[in-house]
């Protein structure tokens, strides 16, 4: 894996900003510790410079010659490039044989530069993988950057009066913003107030206003003097399609996915891989071990009952005969590690499972440089149990208008806690208004309390509302899985799987993440997904994999890294989060005394708060290191010795 940075100027004085660039660059050498490249290209006049490109790179492929940033076509293409392409090797046969390509690399990276020649834009269309890439193209004076379909790599860029900066984390753009005229780290309140909501800031924003993110899917254009476009080249297209025969779905199911961790495995380094008691990674490391029999694995638990995940990995990893290495953690790791996990982040994510993961990837980062993971499994294959909601709300949504707003009046005046309250208020609520993600924080009335300047005009909605537009044709189960796709999959999900992995110099992949596999996935009915006489989840999916994972796996309820927050909260973390908020800067920005009362209630064990305190902990976290910089998170600034030649030979004219 590796992180980028590139400035484009529009006035053709970009070396003067090249020691800016690389000073920058260094926050991410977690990214690529392996090699360090920095660039400028001079325009095509030889008056000026148009671009400057900085790249920090983790060898996995062609570690000799693929150097980046890297010229392609005499040096008409300079590429900086973030990712995998796991169909390199078919697409560089496809361009020598069809289109005469030329390669004087053996990795993938110059094999995105040959499609990008060939076919332009359109070349997106053909990657297999994940990435986020940038290219300029020195004849036409034109910048291009594109995403991976599902955002499983980040691409973040900042505009500026001169020009544009691209970067694979924020943090790296931070230092320019203030002379962009984006404010000096100033927070976006509307996406603080989505936060507060959702536990994750939406893209396409960021917390810092000015600071914005390429979404999933989409690629950006800029020529000098000009604005950005971005536009969306991919979007999922889900089409349920009840098969003749269930087995032969099942069997592609299989093979798909198969095929899709074969491609996956392809590096020059040891590839290991995360086990938890689910069978997502189980199943990945079943098919995973059928190409790499001495596979490790590694999984991550706690001396709390009920929440460690160990002893069922290591039963799997038996079954399976590979070896997984077990990772311990308890509150105090937490809390020592928690500001290094922000400061990794860029933007808060309130998802506690971030702090296993990486203690987790710490300990694969030890023995592999590539790991596989089971993300992406629950979004397109109906994993999630708030999923079965339709189906249990159908008799109430079913009932004539009149009938359903007398019982919404009805459900009004029930106390709150009473059985059947919340059941009434959702079946009579539409799916568009009632269901925003997996993650649900603060309500619009907490949050009134909580935030100092709440706006009322700022909801949910305005993230969701355009997602279930592009839909209305879905039933409402496929159209929930559509929602987390550019919901709770990029903001939660893909996000802590990449900066924990990163935060270690560890190159996660995520074999269900794959195009092949969606294509399968979309046609799945909600009956082979979600049996309305069931409580299983993503049922094709398990039907598929019996006999590739341990028969007690098979039907497992979905753990993933559980967290005990709850309990540490309320005892040997509690001084630790109190002293947090009663300390934080932030409270020109949140209720923090309120927050505090949470904390205590919790503690009393009048409810269980501890999801709305971790939020608030890591948004003030967050803040200490970002904005009032009071928090020096630990994290060591690497200074690498960075390459003294000021351009590639072939960019100056």
């Amino acid at each position: 894996m590796c992180g980028l940075l590139a400035y484009f100027s529009s006035s053709a004085s970009a070396e003067a900003h090249r020691d800016a660039i690389a000073d920058a660059l260094e926050c991410l050498h977690h990214r690529g510790p392996d090699d360090t490249g920095v660039e400028v290209i001079k325009s095509p006049d030889g008056t000026g410079a148009d671009a400057v490109f900085a790249h920090k790179r983790l060898v996995l492929i062609d570690a000799e010659l693929s150097h980046q940033p890297l010229p392609y076509a005499d040096g008409r293409y300079l590429l900086t490039f973030n990712g995998e392409i796991y169909n390199y090797l078919e697409l560089r046969d496809q361009l020598a044989r069809e289109q005469g390509a030329r390669f004087a690399t053996a990795g993938d990276g110059e094999v995105i530069a040959a499609a990008y020649h060939v076919w332009g834009p359109d070349a997106v269309h053909r990657l297999r993988g994940m990435f986020a890439f940038v290219i300029w193209d020195r004849q036409r004076r034109e910048a291009f950057g594109a995403r991976d379909p599902y955002g499983i790599k980040p691409l973040h860029y900042l505009r500026s009066a001169d020009g544009l900066y691209l970067a694979s984390e924020k943090k790296a753009l931070l230092p320019f913003a203030a002379s962009a005229g984006a404010g000096d780290a100033g927070v976006d309140t509307a996406n603080l107030s989505h936060y507060l909501t959702l536990q994750y800031v939406p893209e396409p924003g960021t917390l810092h206003r000015g600071i914005e993110r390429i979404g999933s899917g989409e690629c950006l254009t800029w020529r000098p003097g000009g604005d950005v476009t971005v536009r969306r080249w991919y979007r999922p297209v889900f089409r349920p399609t009840p098969p003749e025969q269930p087995q032969a779905l099942y069997d592609r199911i299989r093979e798909t996915l198969r095929e899709s961790v074969r491609v996956h495995m392809r590096a020059d380094v040891p590839v290991g891989a995360f086990l938890s008691s689910g069978i997502d990674s189980t199943a990945v490391v079943a098919l995973a071990r059928e190409f790499h029999p001495n596979i490790l694995t590694f999984t991550v638990g706690y001396d709390v009952p009920g929440y460690s995940e160990i002893e069922v990995a290591q039963a799997s990893a038996r079954y399976l005969e590979v070896t997984t290495i077990p990772t311990k953690i308890g509150p105090q790791e937490m809390m020592d590690a928690l500001p290094k996990i922000v400061w990794h982040l860029d933007d808060p994510v309130a998802d506690p499972a971030l702090v296993p993961l990486y203690f987790v990837a710490k300990k694969a980062a030890e023995h592999v440089t590539v790991v596989l993971s089971g993300e992406g499994a629950d979004e397109f294959f109906g994993g999630y149990a708030i999923y079965r909601e339709p189906l249990s709300l159908a008799g109430v949504q079913a009932l004539p208008d009149p009938l359903q707003r007398g019982l919404r009046a009805m459900s009004r005046v029930i106390p709150e806690g009473v059985k059947g309250k919340s059941f009434l208020e959702r079946g009579t609520t539409p799916i568009e208004a009632r269901y925003y993600g997996n993650a649900r924080m603060f309500t619009e009335p907490e949050k009134q309390r909580l935030l100092r300047r709440y706006d009322p005009a700022v909801r949910y909605t305005d993230v969701t509302a355009p997602v279930y537009a592009e839909v209305p044709e879905l039933d409402d189960v496929t159209t929930m899985q559509y929602v987390d796709l550019y919901t709770w999959l990029r903001g939660d999900i893909l996000v802590k799987a990449d900066r924990m992995s990163m935060a270690h110099s560890l190159e996660a992949r995520v074999p269900f993440l794959d195009k092949e596999v969606f294509e399968v996935a979309a046609t799945i009915p909600v009956e082979l997904k979600l049996p309305r006489r069931s409580t299983e989840t993503k049922v094709a999916l398990r039907r598929a994999l019996a006999g590739v994972v341990p028969p007690e796996i098979v039907n497992r309820v979905k753990l993933g890294f559980p967290t005990p927050t709850r309990v540490w909260l309320a005892g040997a973390m509690y001084e630790w989060a109190d002293t947090i908020l009663a300390e934080s800067t932030a409270g020109d920005l949140l209720d923090l005394p309120y927050a505090r009362d949470l904390l205590a209630a919790h503690r009393r064990g009048e409810a269980d708060h501890s999801r709305k305190v971790w939020t608030v902990l890591v948004f003030c976290i967050w803040h200490a290191i970002f904005v009032a910089r009071t928090l020096d998170p630990g994290v060591e600034r690497a200074r690498s010795a960075l390459l003294t030649k000021p351009v590639v030979g072939s960019m100056v004219s």
